[in-house]
């Protein structure tokens, strides 16, 4: 969330900011001000009262010593009692309706971000390889696919309905050797820690990262356990160190994680029908950095820097973009999406998203760090990245290496995770 003191002493830059996101977020601003000087003056006033309170017993204790009649000033303390215990549960819930308005606020855009209403506005900021020509017309993952037996996408959704699919054979030995891939390629390279997590996890944990309340509509809730799942291990892995304040010398902390992500798509009705870009549960392997406010940019740019390396190294064409106002995530101060080309599909299909959402979901989760031994703790910054979506990946290699016999050649930098296979079909 943002800081109430920001939102409280420049106002109308916090509210400026925010139009930039093609939403107009003034009332809500306006209300969480009044509600903010109203909780300020109950403060002032129980400060006023447990001062007079304090005084009076002394003066009490005075009198008694000297015999002195204290029926009244007794009464009168009762009475201020009274009022204190009814401000303070005034103040509870006034703070309260404070805090739900605060989750209501989307991150304000960091000064780099160019301006612009939706994806038209973002800017493609480095383009790595050249689409492939094919002599012959290039067929789509989900046609190779089930071609080739890989992709079961009507026994998946015999089983659990639309937007599921099964994979079997050398289909599944793929998803399985990408993320292999991908967490190696972390952990002995790049330098991140490897950490596996629940795909379950309570409200507040949604709640910390920006899903919730917000996005309630698009989660899977498991309401007898009051449970969520994840809709990516960013949730379970940004939350892991909630409620603790770390030594700066521990900063960066960088981890990986794999994890079966679960989202609704509400609202994503008619987009993407086909294949398995738009599903309700996929695989990912999730990059999660928590640092310093001086850390931070620097970190993104090498996040982003390790995402596009598992795709120069598996040979697919990418472009990154900076996205714009208007089409950053909730939480995000500054994303960058990295998007592969997909020729099945003749477009270029998102397949990373990295994000710096600066101490925005560190105060959601009180996530702390001493910049020194004896120092205030200050909010840490996270990010978050995909390394990268594994569904996506694999048909992109279905798209990208496919051949005029409908056989595809694996890259080789899986052939060690298939036990030497070459190609599929």
């Amino acid at each position: 969330m943002l800081d109430l003191k920001l939102i409280r002493e420049r106002t109308n830059f916090v509210k400026e900011r925010l139009k930039t996101r093609g939403d107009n977020y003034d009332e809500l601003i306006d209300q969480i001000v009044s509600l903010d000087e109203k909780r300020r003056q109950i403060i002032v006033e129980v400060e006023s009262l447990k001062h007079r309170r304090n005084l009076v017993s002394k003066e009490i204790g005075m009198m008694m010593k000297e015999e002195k009649d204290v029926t009244n000033l007794r009464e009168e303390m009762k009475q201020v009692g009274d009022r204190i215990n009814e401000l303070d549960a005034h103040l509870r819930e006034t703070e309260e309706e404070l805090r739900k308005l605060l989750l209501l606020v989307p991150n304000i855009p960091h000064e780099s971000v160019p301006i612009g209403s939706d994806e038209t506005g973002n800017k493609v900021v480095k383009v790595w390889g050249e689409p492939r020509k094919f002599d012959f017309e290039a067929k789509p993952h989900w046609e190779i696919g089930e071609q080739l037996g890989i992709i079961d996408f009507a026994r998946g959704a015999k089983l659990s309905g639309s937007r599921f699919y099964g994979l079997k054979g050398l289909g599944a030995a793929l998803e399985r050797a990408l993320i292999n891939f991908m967490l190696d390629l972390h952990t002995k390279e790049h330098g991140y820690t490897e950490i596996f997590l629940p795909f379950l996890v309570k409200p507040y944990c949604m709640e910390g990262t920006g899903q919730l309340p917000k996005f309630s509509e698009e989660m899977y809730q498991c309401e007898r356990d009051n449970l969520w799942l994840i809709p990516t291990a960013e949730v379970s892995v940004t939350n892991l160190h909630r409620e603790e304040i770390l030594d700066a010398n521990e900063l960066p902390l960088k981890y990986v994680s794999y994890s079966a992500c679960f989202r609704r798509e509400a609202g994503a009705a008619g987009k993407d029908l086909k294949g398995v870009i738009r599903v309700h549960q996929f695989n990912k392997v999730e990059l999660v950095k928590i640092s310093t406010a001086e850390q931070s940019y620097e970190e993104l740019e090498s996040m982003v820097r390790d995402a596009c390396h598992v795709l120069e190294l598996l040979g697919l064409t990418y472009r990154v973009l900076l996205l714009c106002t208007g089409d950053m995530g909730f939480s995000s101060a500054k994303t960058y999406d990295i998007e592969v080309w997909m020729p099945g599909m003749n477009r270029w299909l998102e397949i990373s998203s990295c994000s710096n959402c600066e101490d925005f979901q560190a105060r959601r989760m009180n996530l702390r760090y001493r910049p020194y031994r004896g120092a205030k703790p200050q909010y840490t910054h996270t990010l978050n990245g995909s390394g990268v979506a594994v569904g996506r990946t694999m048909a992109a290699v279905l798209e990208n290496y496919q051949q005029k016999d409908r056989k595809v050649i694996v890259p080789e930098v899986l052939r060690p995770y298939l036990q030497g296979i070459e190609q599929i079909g």
